[in-house]
């Protein structure tokens, strides 16, 4: 698996606008990603605060899985926004995903803003072990 984006950018337009203008720019943030690889598969594990499963889109093509989200960050009951930075982010990542991947078999998990995918390997492609008979 092979991570092919660096989508941070600052905009600096948007941290400048005012809570109740209509939003023109959006902030594209690179999620934090922890990969595990084992003989099963591959596991990672990817930083969504904010984002609740109405608001995640994952997508497979082309040997490519991407990872689009909108966070929303609510302001308490009676208090009043008076300095956000980054007040719904968008979250934007993409992998590469190797030959020995079925992508067709990949289960999500989001809990806590944080996201678990699990990738299995093709069967052939999982190390098995051999028999030897004697004669």
């Amino acid at each position: 698996m092979k991570d092919t984006t660096e989508l941070a950018r600052k905009d600096e337009a948007a941290l400048a606008r005012r809570e109740d203008e209509p939003s023109q720019h959006r902030i594209t943030l690179t999620p934090p990603v922890d990969i595990f690889e084992d003989s099963q598969g591959v596991t990672l594990w990817a930083d969504l605060p904010g984002v609740t499963k109405d608001r995640l889109d994952l997508k497979v093509h082309d040997g490519n899985l991407s990872i689009e989200a909108e966070a929303v960050v609510p302001t308490p009951a009676g208090l009043r926004l008076q300095h956000a930075e980054i007040r719904q982010p968008h979250f934007a990542r993409s992998f590469s995903l190797g030959v020995d991947l079925d992508a067709t078999k990949i289960d999500a998990n989001l809990k806590n803003g944080v996201l678990k995918l699990t990738i299995p390997r093709r069967d052939e492609a999982r190390p098995r072990r051999i028999e030897v008979r004697t004669e």
